[in-house]
């Protein structure tokens, strides 16, 4: 299942399954939210099919889920952990983002005037399905997944150098974009997935999940171990190489195989 969560015209919110028409992805029609076991069947309505493309161009997408918490992992990959001067991480480097700082697609990043270095990071991120705790060693963490989807990791690097801790670079209002659709249908657990930042149009960051330091299997049992991870709780799965600074005005773009792409404005 691929879906996204839209405003209608009524200014109400709803679910809507998305499928391909000619290579342009649609949204075809509303769903049940699907992260909720107890959601009745959606009524019968008129629904017309609308391309994703124009739900962006009229600010009608919405953030697809309702996170708990935010947890992001850094340096999970070797050639990002270099590029910024850090050793190789030897367990998952893990950090908080608030569900405050969550953006829709097409959203407006906010350049915090504090801030004289913002940057992307590309990353894709795991949606939690069902409550997880204290996942065994071996388990089985495919059950657990509810599906996948892009983020940008907005940081303010400067912030983020500054002080010793990351929370307030990562998180201020804005700088978590996700979307636009939620997919099961891809699976890297079992197969390898690539991903791709543009800015402005240009490829900055090109990444493989097969170069992960730590796998998502590794990444779930061990964040489990310390904190619940709830339905509809994200995880970031970490940055590839190419990190750099966006100028207002910039467009950045994460696309991921199977995923559509998710682009945000710089104020």
């Amino acid at each position: 299942m691929r879906y996204c969560k839209l405003l209608l015209a009524d200014k109400t919110s709803a679910f809507a399954a998305v499928t391909d028409r000619n290579n342009e992805l649609f949204a075809t029609e509303l769903i049940a939210n699907p992260l909720d076991t107890h959601a009745s069947a959606v009524a019968a309505q008129p629904f017309t099919p609308l391309s994703l493309a124009q739900l962006e161009r009229e600010h009608r997408l919405l953030v697809p889920v309702t996170p708990s918490k935010i947890v992001c992992v850094g340096r999970n990959y070797r050639d990002h952990a270099a590029e910024l001067g850090n050793d190789v991480p030897t367990e998952p480097l893990l950090f908080l983002k608030p569900p405050s700082s969550l953006l829709p697609a097409g959203g407006i990043v906010e350049y915090p005037a504090i801030s004289k270095r913002l940057d992307f990071e590309g990353e894709l991120a795991i949606i939690i399905g069902k409550q997880a705790r204290k996942l065994s060693a071996d388990a089985d963490v495919a059950p657990y997944i509810h599906g996948y989807t892009c983020l940008n990791d907005v940081t303010a690097r400067d912030i983020q150098k500054s002080d010793p801790q990351w929370t307030r670079g990562k998180g201020f209002d804005t700088f978590c974009p996700i979307g636009p659709v939620v997919s099961n249908e891809i699976n890297p657990l079992n197969e390898n997935i690539s991903l791709i930042t543009r800015l402005n149009g240009e490829v900055k960051q090109r990444g493989e999940t097969r170069d992960f330091i730590f796998d998502i299997p590794h990444l779930l049992r061990y964040i489990s171990q310390c904190m619940t991870l709830e339905p509809g709780d994200l995880i970031a799965t970490g940055t590839p190489a190419g990190v750099a600074p966006m100028q207002s005005g910039d467009v950045v773009e994460v696309e991921i195989t199977g995923l559509a792409t998710l682009r945000n404005t710089i104020a």
